[in-house]
């Protein structure tokens, strides 16, 4: 069962458009899904793909359009 490719730190940081401290704490608080091969520690691409999908705020008028189911 292949899932894509796993990232590495930096590349995890590069990804999220963040610093590597983040990710170690998103990793240390268990907020993101991830895979421990002895001390490495990788993230799969879809792991980060869901982590921003879940986390991507609407527009208003996407909002209005979800609550009222109008399309946009």
């Amino acid at each position: 069962m292949r899932q894509g490719r796993s990232l590495d730190r930096p590349g995890r940081a590069e990804r999220l458009g963040t610093g590597v401290r983040f990710v170690r704490r998103l990793i240390a608080e268990r907020r993101i899904r991830y895979v421990k091969l002895g001390k490495p520690v990788r993230i799969p691409e879809s792991a980060v793909a869901a982590y921003v999908e879940e986390r991507t705020v609407p527009t208003a008028q996407e909002a209005l359009a979800a609550l009222y189911g109008k399309t946009a």
